[in-house]
């Protein structure tokens, strides 16, 4: 598979002749407490394949789906591999550039005069075979840091592609679910349409006979056709939420992906761990202090780079007019070059490198303190969610049974002529009002949950304390 290939292209690079700089996560200026906010920690771990806890088996498979085929999680593929292929440019002048060459020449030469008169002529032809090498010796470190820094954004780049694998995750299942529910409340709306038709056609009946007015029979052919809009409008909506959902799959959004199910129940508890976990668990906090690392490296490199370079120059071959001797030792040739180069004058450019490097540092380090401080507010966002939801559900499941038993009173009570349209019309309007909200609310409560996974960082475990180590893409 792609994802085991560039895996694989990772850990030749990272496994080099240097390593990644190993930096400690910055400090922030508002230090994070020991436990979460909106509820009290949890020791225990989150699973890596998280998203099973939702109890859905047909999510299972399209979330395979999603990441074996969505266009978006390729183009980070992609893009993992280009930062794997630039480490190992990086690296590449640490060792001695050896280049083979072959040459020919034909010279002709002419002589006029003494001590032969008249014009002469010669021709010659000469060959030559060589080995060149080049060499920088790295006695600074300056390569060695430009190479420490392309790792890290290789780090980096495995961590942006994890967080990409993630996202796609979340939304995949918050579009299954968004389905899901839209499939229900277009067939709640069916069902409220064919009892306002019902309803209707009581009413008429009533008028027809001159127990009713016409008032009445307006109100509810009006309500009925309301009914329909909110019918067409679910159809509408159902229709939207399965194209997204098929565009996550790499599908061609047809509409057509069958998506008869059951909102399954929402995890009464999520194992969030402690704040201080999450800068080494989710995916953006450590692609933000890979940055950091890699822009520390360049820190170096260009401090570096003021120093002396000292390089090695050697070449070796044959040299002959007879291309049969290109391999005889006595017509060999050899030259061994040294030199030592110091910076002197570059109009400024090597200091406004430093510069620039050292700006880009701080840079990552403000940027570092913002994502660190925006995942804390996402967990702790999250958690709040969850809870006030879990409420809103409780309170909306006892509101719909009242509200659905009123429906049926006020209906028959109507039919006797005990009760008058318009408390009927109200009890119809906020029985199915509220359990149109109540599934609305169901799904609110699995988008909380999986909005706090993500925040934790779904499954994505603790990376070693050696950040040389490449971690598997495919993990979460």
């Amino acid at each position: 598979m792609a994802v085991n290939r560039i895996a694989a292209i990772g850990l030749v690079t990272l496994t080099g002749c240097a390593a990644a700089p190993k930096i400690a996560p910055p400090d922030l200026s508002s230090v994070p407490p020991g436990q979460w906010t909106d509820r009290d920690a949890s020791p225990d771990s989150i699973d890596t394949f998280w998203w099973r806890s939702l109890g859905d088996d047909r999510l299972d498979d399209l979330i395979d789906q999603s990441l074996a085929h969505n266009h978006n999680l390729k183009a980070a593929a992609g893009r993992l591999s280009a930062a794997s292929a630039q480490a190992r440019i990086a690296g590449a002048p640490l060792w001695p550039q050896a280049n083979a060459g072959f040459t020919t020449s034909r010279r002709k030469q002419n002589f006029i005069g003494l001590p032969i008169p008249g014009a002469q002529s010669t021709k010659t032809t000469s060959y030559g075979v060589s080995l060149d090498l080049q060499w920088e010796l790295d006695l600074w470190g300056r390569l060695s840091a430009g190479q420490a820094a392309a790792l890290a954004d290789l780090q980096g780049a495995e961590s942006e592609y994890r967080g990409a694998r993630l996202s796609l995750v979340a939304q995949t299942a918050k579009a299954w679910f968004a389905a899901v529910e839209a499939q229900h409340q277009l067939r709640l709306a069916r069902s409220t349409f064919t009892n306002y038709e019902t309803s209707t056609g009581q009413v008429r009946r009533r008028y027809e006979r001159g127990l009713r007015p016409s008032l009445d029979l307006r109100l509810q052919v009006a309500e009925k056709e309301a009914a329909r809009d909110r019918m067409h409008q679910r159809e509408q909506l159902a229709a939207r939420s399965v194209r997204q959902l098929e565009l996550l799959l790499g599908r061609y959004p047809s509409g057509r992906l069958e998506t008869e199910a059951s909102l399954p129940a929402a995890s009464p508890d999520v194992p969030v761990g402690l704040p201080a976990e999450l800068v080494s668990r989710r995916p953006d906090l450590a692609a933000a202090e890979r940055r950091i690392a890699a822009s520390h490296a360049r820190v170096l490199a260009s401090r570096r780079a003021l120093y002396p370079r000292i390089s090695l120059t050697a070449s070796g071959g044959t040299s002959s007019t007879e291309l049969s001797n290109l391999l005889d030792g006595d017509f060999g040739i050899w030259t061994l070059l040294g030199n030592i180069v110091q910076p002197l004058f570059s109009g400024g450019r090597l200091r406004a490198n430093l510069d620039l490097a050292k700006t880009q540092e701080d840079i990552n380090l403000a940027l570092f303190a913002q994502t660190a401080l925006t995942a804390f507010a996402e967990v702790e966002n999250a958690l709040t969610d969850v809870r006030a939801l879990a409420s809103r559900q409780e309170a909306l499941e006892a509101a719909v049974e009242q509200s659905s038993a009123a429906r049926r009173i006020s209906e028959e009570r109507y039919a006797s002529g005990l009760t008058d349209l318009i408390t009927m019309l109200t009890a119809q309007r906020a029985a199915y009002a509220q359990e149109s909200q109540l599934l609305t609310v169901r799904r609110l409560r699995l988008d909380a949950q999986i909005d706090l996974h993500l925040a934790l960082g779904g499954g994505f475990p603790t990376p070693s304390t050696d950040r040389t180590e490449t971690l598997e893409p495919g993990a979460l």
